[in-house]
């Protein structure tokens, strides 16, 4: 079971909050809010016509996302500070840092295999939002980039870049995700053509695509021409929601033959690469590669299923005496598909981002562990031809506070926007509502320059 995934209590309570947000909006302020936004609109939009011809534009054609679920500590991993000590209650680092390949960026003693890549790499320490409390509403914030609203179903990054690339190639699906389903993963106002296709087992395919053996290509083209007659005989349906599960239901179809298939067989990996990457988050990065390849446009990965320290990446008290497990089987997959992509010439078509609800303070908890932090965490951008610079953004000497360049969740996703060729200033509609694709967010410049 994966943190944020757990069925029930995350879940519902970010339901409730989504209720509760409506329940705030009178009939007056809505038809208040819906007549200042047609006014403001055509001002609005002219606007952003002429701010995004300040914003970068990258050439990008893939992104993989590694997803840590229940929360980073940056100060234990991108970010070391001087080290402190849980029994004594002294803050700073858990572990000793390292050198590496960027002369001044150092990393946790945990990720030296990650430290001579650097040079591909930049951290990017100084994302900060206010979204402490609850897991679930954080990991909806940093997958849509927004707050919880009670009028706006929000598409996540995921279901953003899918919208606007579409595949890679018509015989794989745009998005991807290699975990458990999730709302904050989903499609929000662009409906369910813009969803994810989603598996938890890299040996084999998504359930309900692998066609039965007893299915030959002549039954299967002769129920697919009896499918089409039916629909046919019924017309085009009025409902735009009915239109979309026809559209999934044509590309279910189309992914279940054996082309898109064969991007599940590691197998046919050489054994010494498959060891490279590792265990079974190793072997969900070397099939976010395989998909990549095959044409998929977004895959993320989840990186919080194995528990290998008992409670994820949420190291409150004990949790925190093994979370070196955790971060040696991150630096173990994610150098290797480093190195993977770039002997591949893929690396700068693709643009790797390691994310995660919030941070952690430099302070122990009772336990020895820590808290939730989300006014300086560290998400990590890799590849996609930008000018990395090992570490970007400052924080002070224990990462409690933003010292230079902060980045806003809205600007780290403008950054991903822009690296993949997405105008980060573009509008889209919620029927006839203008949405900015990220909540006016500005891409980091120098990482394009």
């Amino acid at each position: 079971m994966e943190f944020d995934q757990s069925p029930g209590i995350c879940l519902v309570k970010l339901e409730k909050q989504q209720k509760e947000a409506m329940n705030t909006l009178t009939r007056r302020n809505f038809v208040k809010a819906g007549t200042s936004s047609a006014i403001c609109m055509p001002s609005l939009l002219q606007g952003k016509e002429s701010a995004k011809l300040n914003h970068p534009t990258g050439k990008a054609e893939h992104v993989i996302s590694i997803w840590l679920g229940g929360g980073m500590g940056q100060i234990d991993t991108f970010d070391p500070k001087r080290k402190g000590d849980p029994k004594e209650k002294i803050p700073g680092s858990y572990y000793d840092a390292i050198n590496t390949a960027v002369p001044g960026v150092q990393l946790c003693e945990h990720l030296p295999r990650v430290a001579p890549l650097m040079d591909r790499v930049t951290a990017v320490r100084t994302v900060n939002h206010k979204v402490i409390d609850e897991h679930a509403a954080a990991t909806n914030f940093m997958h849509t980039g927004r707050p919880i609203s009670g009028t706006v179903t929000y598409p996540s990054i995921g279901s953003l870049i899918a919208h606007e690339r579409g595949p890679a190639d018509d015989s794989a699906p745009a998005y991807v995700l290699i975990g458990y389903p999730n709302v904050t993963r989903g499609p929000g106002f662009l409906g369910s053509k813009h969803g994810y296709l989603y598996l938890t087992d890299t040996s084999q395919g998504p359930a309900g695509l692998s066609r039965p053996k007893n299915i030959t290509s002549f039954r299967q083209d002769r129920r697919n021409q009896f499918l089409a007659e039916l629909r046919n005989s019924k017309g085009k349906p009025k409902d735009h929601r009915l239109s979309g599960y026809d559209e999934i239901i044509n590309e279910s179809i189309r992914l279940s033959g054996p082309s898109f298939n064969r991007a599940f067989e590691l197998d046919k990996e050489p054994d010494t690469l498959r060891k490279n990457y590792g265990g079974e988050f190793g072997q969900r990065c070397l099939l976010s590669r395989r998909l990549i390849e095959r044409g998929v446009r977004f895959v993320e990965v989840s990186h919080n299923l194995n528990f290998l320290n008992g409670t994820g990446w949420d190291v409150h008290n004990e949790g925190i005496l093994n979370q070196h497990e955790l971060i040696r089987e991150m630096d173990v997959a994610v150098s290797a598909l480093i190195l993977d992509l770039e002997k591949k010439n893929l690396l700068d078509k693709t643009l790797i981002m390691i994310t995660t609800e919030f941070g952690r303070p430099a302070g122990f908890d009772g336990g020895g562990g820590r808290g939730h932090q989300g006014k300086a965490m560290t998400c990590v951008l890799a590849g996609g031809g930008l000018n990395h610079c090992g570490a970007y953004g400052e924080t002070d000497e224990l990462s409690k506070t933003i010292v230079k360049d902060p980045v806003s969740v809205p600007d780290f996703f403008a950054t991903v926007c822009a690296v993949m060729g997405v105008d980060a200033g573009k509008y889209l509609f919620d029927g006839d509502r203008p949405v900015p694709i990220t909540d006016n967010g500005n891409p980091i410049n120098k990482l394009f320059t």
